[in-house]
């Protein structure tokens, strides 16, 4: 059967988390690879975002259960961790890059980690050999603003400054967009389009089908905490809550609507 809807799963960092706020972004690799395993047995096949993109414009099919694997920010760790876990699965994904911290580190944890302890980001090394393994490269700004909270002119500059960036770095077309923080409002989504991108991507939870808004795609957020089995129940139900409470109440929702009744 042809895929209706799309999940696209958001991970940030890969590694080891050191306190309790570390661990709703960071998933461990031993985590990370039984997240990628139980989903290859369940049946689920990462998608490259070429693909994503041409399923939802209707030039192509996909198979049922194809999902798009997304990381922020560009931590090491997604090289170092992820990126063999993937190779053996033949999968792709997709990393939004900060393009003016490309081999620094993650600078705009310093307030919000209450350790205040930064993380390596990718060096341009790193990101060749993962665009050689298949992965894609687009954008998360070129410092990791907060959008909203920009004059017109830099957010100009972290919009279509970060395109630039990565256009000369990569060599290719830099289409897509991150927005920090999930962070945007109609000016946001305004200047994203006048800077040249083809879609962003929000951090609301949900599928995303055919006729869904290219400026507010939809990705469900993989937390360190989240177990092999929580997360199937997450792409499952394109939900970020994966708890088995919420699988039983959706399942009744669904038994109640075949059976013809309301649910308000």
């Amino acid at each position: 059967m042809s895929a209706e809807r799309v999940p696209v799963l958001m991970y940030h960092r890969v590694g080891d988390a050191h306190n309790d706020w570390e661990h709703k972004y960071c998933v461990s690799p031993q985590r990370f690879a039984e997240h990628m395993q139980i989903l290859a047995r369940a049946g689920w096949q990462a998608v490259s975002i070429g693909d994503f993109f041409a399923w939802l414009d209707g030039r192509v099919e996909l198979p049922e259960q194809s999902f798009l694997l997304t990381f922020d920010d560009g931590f090491l760790g997604v090289h170092e961790h992820a990126a063999p876990v993937l190779a053996s699965l033949g999968w792709p994904a997709t990393v939004f890059l900060v393009s003016q911290l490309i081999g620094q580190r993650d600078a705009w944890c310093e307030t919000q980690n209450p350790s205040g302890i930064t993380y390596p980001l990718m060096d341009v090394s790193h990101i060749r050999e993962l665009r050689a393994q298949g992965f894609s490269l687009h954008s998360h700004t070129r410092s990791h603003a907060d959008l909203p909270t920009l004059d017109d002119s830099e957010l100009h500059s972290q919009l279509a400054g970060a395109r630039d960036d990565l256009q000369i770095l990569l060599g290719a077309a830099v289409d897509y967009l991150a927005y920090p923080y999930g962070h945007y409002d109609d000016r946001v989504l305004h200047a994203t389009q006048a800077a040249g991108y083809r879609a962003a991507f929000s951090v609301q939870a949900g599928f995303n089908r055919r006729g869904i808004d290219r400026f507010r795609l939809r990705r469900l957020d993989v937390f360190g905490t989240d177990s092999a089995a929580a997360l199937r129940r997450k792409i499952t139900l394109g939900s970020n809550d994966g708890s088995l409470i919420h699988t039983a109440f959706y399942a009744a929702k669904r038994v109640l609507a075949r059976l013809g009744f309301e649910h308000n």
